[in-house]
């Protein structure tokens, strides 16, 4: 749906990239809120408890079939404002100015996904404003290439192929869903699971 310059090769890519940027700044405008309210959570010690939380909810959503999940949406208050924002962005697209691209990417940053969902979750359950922050600018840029690649032959795709692809998404939901859990639950597994901060502290003091 870019209105990309499919005759010039290099103004597409710039076009693109500057795309990509208005999306990353969205994603890092959302990991700002969200790693504050998660820094909140964090300094009362309620990280853990949410993070187990959070993966729960990531499972039972995709489990839940889809009819349940409809019926009970928390988001239907929002749809005034995601409308808002789609009406700009149904604007944006049809005007090709210099800032066309940055105005698109920065509200496609805003519409409703699942994988957004799952990436604010992750930034919700962060020590820091900044470790928020970072970690939506990461998830965005882990979208670049098949974004790019989309853009690029997403209308030679066969229907197949993007079942597949949508079929995929849920697997990886549950994969992160599971992993929060074990963060939550502080095993003592280094990256995947480490133990609370306040359990570590505790232990050093108990030593000396």
């Amino acid at each position: 749906m870019l209105p990309v310059d499919r005759s010039n090769s290099i103004k597409k890519a710039i076009q693109i990239s500057v795309y990509h940027i208005g999306r990353l700044l969205a994603y890092s405008a959302i990991g700002l809120v969200f790693g504050l309210i998660g820094k909140k959570l964090y300094i009362f010690g309620l990280q853990q408890q949410l993070s187990i939380i959070i993966g729960v909810l990531m499972i039972v959503v995709v489990l839940l079939p889809y009819k349940t999940f409809n019926k009970y949406n928390l988001s239907k208050p929002l749809h005034k404002l995601i409308s808002k924002v789609k009406s700009s962005l149904g604007t944006a697209l049809k005007k090709k100015s210099a800032d066309t691209f940055l105005t698109i990417g920065f509200l496609n940053g805003f519409l409703p996904c699942g994988l957004v969902y799952m990436a604010v979750f992750g930034s919700l359950v962060s020590a820091s404003i900044t470790e928020g922050v970072l970690y939506m600018m990461l998830f965005g840029l882990g979208t670049v290439p098949l974004m790019t690649t989309a853009i690029y032959v997403g209308k030679f795709l066969n229907a197949t192929i993007k079942q597949r692809i949508q079929k995929a998404i849920p697997v990886f939901v549950i994969i992160i869903g599971a992993l929060f859990i074990l963060r939550g639950l502080g095993l003592g597994i280094p990256y995947i699971s480490p133990e609370p901060i306040v359990e570590i502290v505790t232990s050093k003091i108990n030593c000396h």
